[in-house]
């Protein structure tokens, strides 16, 4: 599935509200932006359902140079805070920046793990609508890539992520609950009814989880919650900047991270879990890569907390997710995925079962 970022406008059909919202908008966004943002190229890809206009255009930096762009707009909250403070653009700045003087977030000479950002605002005239002007990263997401490295590269683009924005902005907040009760009862209700294989197992191993649901949830929501997660992490978020090679646990920016609409406070080791859920299926993908192993490593390298215990936190996060999934057939249908994720919760519950 190809992002925004990366897509061919010339294959793209966007429905009318979508290109009417960038069409009206787009004057008044082109001259909120001082003249230096050109003409947009608006189109919509097939998997957007937030209504968003996106499109490609040319940043013109006053001197004669330009910058390739992608336009975005609306944007949450949480992507238009996150997007621009990883960038080192002040929101609310007086004045339109020089193309590529978003400085980067961290001062040890790297840039960012994000893209750069060239201009951004929560209103356009007269509307509260949120945008972002970033650097048009091409080439295709590290989903599509067949280098053996990319997952590793991906769990670099973690680990920068993380560490640069824990030097941005300290944790203050608790994360919500999550509503393990409801969702596993739920699941527990579509293997009784029989919509699923392995239901006689699915039933015996959800009633297993339930008997120690209690502890399990307790023990989770202890964890050290000094993360700011992406909570979006695999490979489709992720593109090189031109030029950019593999990176190794020594060297940063092997690949960028886009989307940062679910950043989140929490501990490192969902992120990782993340990807690796996405991949019960098709383990292969990760090219023997283990995420939660890996990103501990770089982050201990990096002088990050990992936290005493990680390994038992981590194992009972599957243990949740896995008993969670009966509860997303629209999403998580797949037999073969179900059939995983029974796998992963039989061997993971009994190792945190207390």
């Amino acid at each position: 599935m190809t992002h925004p970022n990366t897509a061919d406008p010339s294959n793209a059909h966007p429905p009318a509200s979508s290109e009417s919202l960038g069409v009206s908008l787009g004057p008044a966004l082109r001259e909120q932006c001082g003249g230096r943002l050109g003409p947009i190229e608006w189109f919509r890809n097939g998997w957007q359902h937030s209504g968003a206009a996106t499109g490609f255009s040319v940043w013109n930096d006053g001197s004669g140079s330009s910058l390739d762009v992608m336009v975005k707009i609306p944007v949450g909250p949480t992507e238009l805070e996150w997007t621009s403070r990883l960038a080192g653009f002040a929101l609310g700045s007086a004045s339109p920046p020089e193309a590529g003087s978003a400085a980067p977030a961290s001062t040890d000479g790297h840039e960012p793990p994000t893209p750069l950002v060239l201009a951004a605002g929560s209103s356009v005239g007269n509307y509260d609508l949120a945008w972002l002007v970033m650097e048009r990263l091409s080439g295709q997401t590290l989903a599509h890539e067949q280098d053996p490295s990319a997952v590793q590269d991906l769990i670099v683009a973690a680990a920068d992520f993380h560490e640069c924005a824990g030097e941005q902005c300290p944790i203050g907040q608790t994360p919500p609950p999550h509503e393990w009760e409801r969702l596993i009862e739920k699941a527990r209700h579509t293997a009784r009814d029989g919509a699923i294989g392995d239901s006689q197992r699915w039933n015996e191993a959800i009633k297993r989880t339930q008997r120690h649901l209690t502890s399990l949830i307790a023990r989770w929501n202890r964890r050290d919650v000094r993360t700011w997660c992406h909570g979006d992490l695999h490979p489709g978020n992720a593109l090189r900047r031109p030029g950019a090679r593999s990176a190794s646990a020594a060297r940063r920016n092997g690949a960028v991270l886009i989307d940062l609409a679910l950043v989140h406070p929490g501990h490192w080791v969902e992120d990782a879990l993340y990807l690796e859920r996405l991949h019960w299926a098709k383990p292969e993908r990760l090219r023997g890569v283990k995420p939660v192993s890996a990103l501990a490593q770089l982050r201990r390298e990096r002088g990050l907390p990992t936290n005493d215990g990680y390994a038992e936190l981590a194992m009972i996060r599957r243990a949740l997710m896995a008993a969670c999934a009966p509860a997303f057939l629209e999403h998580e249908g797949h037999p073969k995925y179900l059939r995983a994720a029974l796998e992963n919760l039989e061997k993971a519950l009994p190792q945190v079962a207390k």
